[in-house]
C-alpha cells in the first residue's frame, strides 16, 4: 500500500503506463500537481527520483504553455541486459539502488517473481547486519554473484 504522496504519484504514473499498453506517457506537471493537491516541485521530485535511467526510464520535458513531461520505459535486449548490469555494478550498491535494479530485471522478464523476491530478501540491510560501507560492498558482491549464477543456469 502506498504510504506517502510520492509513492502514490509513482504508482499512478506506472498504472497509466500499464493501462495505455504503451511504454510511454505524457503528462502535464501542473495538472498532475492539482490532481494530487501538491506543489509541482513534488511531481518533479517523483520523476527525478523514481523514473531514472537506473529504473529503466527516459524522461523528456518541454517547458512553456504547452509543455509536457514524457516518460518512456526503456526495454533492453534481454540477452545483453544482464551483462550490461554486471558491468555497471560498482564496488558498493545501496539498498535502494539494488531494489531498483532487481525491479527492472524483473519487469523486463529477466527475473521470475520468485528470483526477484529471493534476491531482494537477501540484500536487505536487516540481513546484511554490517556498518556502511561494508554493507554496501557485501550487497554488491552478493548481487553480482546471484546474477552470474542465474545467467550461467539460463545458458545450460
Amino acid at each position: 500500500m502506498a504510504s506517502n504522496i510520492s509513492d502514490i504519484i509513482e504508482a499512478y504514473l506506472k498504472r497509466l503506463m500499464e493501462e495505455s499498453g504503451l511504454d510511454v506517457i505524457e503528462i502535464q506537471r501542473n495538472e498532475l500537481a492539482e490532481q494530487f493537491h501538491c506543489v509541482p516541485s513534488q511531481i518533479n521530485y517523483v520523476i527525478s527520483t523514481r523514473f531514472t535511467t537506473d529504473h529503466g526510464y527516459i524522461v523528456e520535458s518541454k517547458r512553456g504553455g504547452g509543455g509536457y513531461i514524457r516518460i518512456r520505459r526503456v526495454k533492453l535486449d534481454k540477452d545483453h541486459l544482464l551483462w550490461d548490469v554486471l558491468r555497471s555494478l560498482g564496488d558498493e550498491v545501496s539498498q535502494s539502488a539494488s531494489e531498483a535494479l532487481v525491479e527492472r530485471l524483473h519487469r523486463d522478464g529477466w527475473l521470475t517473481d520468485r528470483e526477484a523476491s529471493l534476491i531482494q530478501a537477501m540484500l536487505r540491510r536487516e540481513v546484511l547486519a554490517l556498518e556502511l560501507p561494508y554493507r554496501d560492498r557485501l550487497r554488491a558482491k552478493l548481487l553480482a554473484s546471484a546474477l552470474q549464477a542465474l545467467a550461467a543456469h539460463r545458458k545450460t
